[in-house]
């Protein structure tokens, strides 16, 4: 069967092998119907990030999963035919005291592990394998659709944590949510917001293509352009997936009273802008509002993903993923294009 590998820290080692074994360990066997290509996927791809297991020079890559089980033990909750996405992270074996309950997301020690990502081998093989509950059912409706899910649990974490901060108070009602950026993590973050009945406003550079009409589409409000469109707009909730160094800056400020802003795009670094960290901690303090940094998501996470997914507009997930490339053609999933939304690589086998 085959499998595309990369040798981490060596930039544009990626290619596709002929591997004996299913990707991975567990007793659920699996077929991959298609991987998702995100940002970190590139970064490992170029050499920036990335472990190979223990022992091996090569990682299969793949963190993004949709696959449909062959076979499951007895009492594991799935069956032959099920669809499942592969949980990412796995609890360090100490452990710290997240991973001892659940929350290897908030691990402390830094000795977990991540399919696809950190010494233990993705999803981008034909067959995988993978523990009982380290996977997720997918509406079978959803189909390939399904390898949204990690994306969409890493932006229902987000949710759940602002909300948790927001419940502080009992007087606590959003009504504005902001989302920051227009890829796959901001506007599953915005479709989780519309879910949840509020006014979300999204921006994002972009003025044209399809991200302005797929954030209308779901009843969002665009802004294109220099970040001053937005203008006095002051959310409740801000949601930030950028990770641009200037949008951070306003954003920081910008939230309404007992306002909350969760960080959750990657910064690269090595970007210097003026920042009045006066300003900022007087608007802080005296508006009582909160930002939070979120990564990664836990099984629960996972869990409200999918019921968010199953509950969307499967058309309008659809046009979210802006190209399928077959995995013969991986090398022009990897090659990024200007109207890319959400790129996947799709097995041959899948529907």
């Amino acid at each position: 069967m085959r499998a595309l590998v990369t040798r981490p820290g060596v930039a544009n080692s990626v290619r596709l092998v002929d591997v004996n074994e299913p990707a991975g360990d567990g007793a659920v066997l699996a077929q991959t119907l298609a991987v998702g290509v995100c940002g970190t996927d590139i970064e490992i791809i170029d050499g920036h990030y990335g472990w190979a297991p223990p022992g091996r020079q090569e990682l299969i890559l793949g963190h993004e999963s949709i696959a449909r089980v062959i076979s499951a033990p007895e009492g594991s909750g799935l069956s032959a035919g099920d669809l499942i996405a592969g949980i990412v992270r796995r609890p360090d074996p100490v452990p710290c005291p997240y991973c001892a309950i659940g929350e290897w997301d908030m691990c402390s020690n830094g000795r977990y592990t991540e399919r696809g990502i950190k010494q233990r081998d993705g999803y981008g093989a034909e067959q995988i394998r993978i523990e009982p509950e380290f996977a997720v059912r997918v509406d079978p409706a959803l189909g390939v659709l399904g390898v949204l899910l990690e994306p969409t649990s890493v932006v229902a974490k987000a949710w759940d944590h602002a909300e948790r901060i927001g419940h502080r108070s009992r007087a606590w009602h959003p009504r504005v949510a902001l989302v920051t950026g227009a890829g796959p993590i901001g506007l599953l973050a915005a479709l989780l917001g519309r879910q949840r009945g509020l006014e979300v406003h999204v921006y994002d550079r972009v003025t044209s293509g399809p991200k302005p009409d797929l954030a209308r589409s779901i009843g969002a409000r665009y802004h294109g352009g220099d970040i001053a469109v937005l203008g006095d707009l002051r959310p409740d909730v801000i949601i930030e997936c950028t990770g641009a160094t200037p949008v951070i800056a306003d954003v920081v400020t910008r939230s309404g009273a007992s306002g909350i802003v969760c960080l959750a795009g990657v910064s690269s670094g090595g970007h210097t802008i003026n920042l009045d960290l006066g300003v900022v901690n007087a608007r802080m303090v005296l508006e009582n509002d909160a930002v939070f940094g979120s990564v990664n998501a836990n099984r629960s996470h996972y869990d409200l993903a999918a019921a968010a997914l199953a509950a969307a507009d499967h058309a309008w997930l659809a046009r979210l993923i802006t190209r399928r490339v077959p995995l013969t053609g991986f090398r022009d999933a990897l090659a990024r294009q200007p109207d890319d939304v959400k790129v996947i690589i799709q097995f041959a086998h899948a529907a």
